[in-house]
């Protein structure tokens, strides 16, 4: 039997596929681009070991901050390569910061500066200047504490200020870190408040300096608080007083008896003289904003431990910190002071 169909129901063929018009390709193409951009940029991170250059000798305050970062860092994950903490300090930090300086664009390099940030060039004439660096953040302000032993006969900022005064020049030894660096700068500050002149003493590192003051071979020391802080709380060192315009915030005893909070500050002892310095963060020239980000999120992270929290109570750090132009800001009024104070102590380079 044969079947038949109407011409209206019978299958009409299927018509052939049109090719896409060049306009039609281009439609596409538009559409694919937008849903990429509209996808989230992924974040910068480091692809390898990060290496965390200290331009001054191990002990030291800048030293000390380094290596805690390198640990809170990798107990606590904040980043998936590791941190390697390198000592570069010769030349007063130049070496350090030449390195960083001469290895532009390399984004897994960072250093801490300190206050030779400015003084090793203002001193040196060494062919940098921190505007060669990518800024990054201020992670706190390091305190003065003028230190004597605790044998000492001084008691008071006051006492050791009258004693200098009324020795013959140079009598008093004070030691320190570097030459024309940052302790060097506080003692000519000691000298025009008594009238005299001191014997400084330069040393590698802080804890140098410590030691020294701990076997009695110099009769005072300006260093750090976390730099003394162990030979303080064993009794073999007396703090009579903090270069601040207040007084520190922290109250629990580190000695039997005293307290950070518990010094005065110099100016209200008698002994007119403030200073504090840098512990910020800088990168290599030519980092990219990206870059700088992935940083200054990770030390807000640092910031937020309770580790960090102990870590500036023990070092009775002033917790200011600051990034962007802020910090930009600061950098550059504080390389003004230091040029200031390098001149009038006689320090600049011919």
């Amino acid at each position: 039997m044969s079947w038949f169909f109407p011409a209206s129901q019978r299958s009409a063929p299927r018509a052939r596929p049109r090719s896409l018009s060049a306009r039609g390709l281009a439609l596409i193409a538009l559409g694919l681009a937008a849903a990429w951009t509209a996808l989230p940029a992924r974040a910068w991170t480091p692809t390898k070991p990060v290496e965390f250059i200290v331009p001054a000798g191990t002990g030291g305050g800048a030293d000390q901050m380094a290596r805690f970062i390198q640990g809170v860092v990798s107990k606590n994950n904040l980043m998936s390569q590791p941190i390697v903490v390198v000592n570069r300090s010769g030349g007063a930090g130049a070496e350090g910061f030449l390195d960083v300086k001469g290895d532009k664009g390399n984004p897994h390099k960072i250093i801490i500066t300190l206050s030779n940030l400015f003084t090793t060039p203002l001193a040196t004439g060494v062919p940098f200047n921190w505007r060669d660096l990518t800024p990054v953040s201020m992670l706190a302000l390091d305190q003065f504490i003028l230190w004597v032993h605790a044998d000492s006969p001084h008691k008071t900022a006051g006492e050791f200020l009258a004693a200098m005064k009324a020795a013959p020049d140079r009598s008093f030894k004070v030691a320190g870190t570097g030459s024309r660096q940052e302790d060097h700068i506080i003692t000519v500050m000691l000298e025009k408040a008594a009238g005299k002149k001191a014997t400084y003493i330069p040393f590698r590192g802080g804890g140098d300096v410590a030691v020294q003051l701990v076997g009695k071979h110099v009769d005072a020391t300006v260093n750090n608080p976390i730099e003394a802080e162990s030979h303080w709380r064993a009794g073999a060192l007396r703090a009579l007083c903090v270069m601040d315009g207040k007084p520190m915030p922290y109250k629990a005893k580190v000695t039997a008896s005293q307290s950070w909070a518990d010094l005065p500050t110099c100016k209200s002892a008698g002994l007119p003289v403030e200073y504090q310095m840098l512990r910020g963060i800088f990168m290599t020239p030519g980092a990219t904003p990206e870059q700088v980000k992935f940083y200054v999120d990770l030390f807000a992270k640092v910031r937020a431990l309770p580790e960090w929290q102990d870590f500036m109570a023990k070092g009775a750090f002033n917790q200011t910190t600051m990034s962007g132009q802020a910090y930009f800001d600061w950098v550059a009024t504080n390389e003004q002071l230091h040029r200031v104070l390098m001149r009038e102590a006689g320090f600049l380079a011919k």
